[in-house]
């Protein structure tokens, strides 16, 4: 697995499908992944908890 990816979209590929639990870290606006959980979103999965 490539450590580094060149955006959020590329990084959550091939790991996202409906119904899964999804657990993210962070503290506050500035600790949290909101380029990941924005693509997280745009990616058209559902019933995620």
């Amino acid at each position: 697995m490539k450590k580094v990816h060149p955006d959020a979209e590329a990084a959550l590929h091939g790991l996202l499908c409906d119904g899964m639990t999804i657990m993210a870290g962070g503290f506050g606006l500035c600790g949290i992944p909101e380029n990941l959980i924005l693509a997280l979103r745009e990616s058209g999965v559902k019933n995620i908890t």
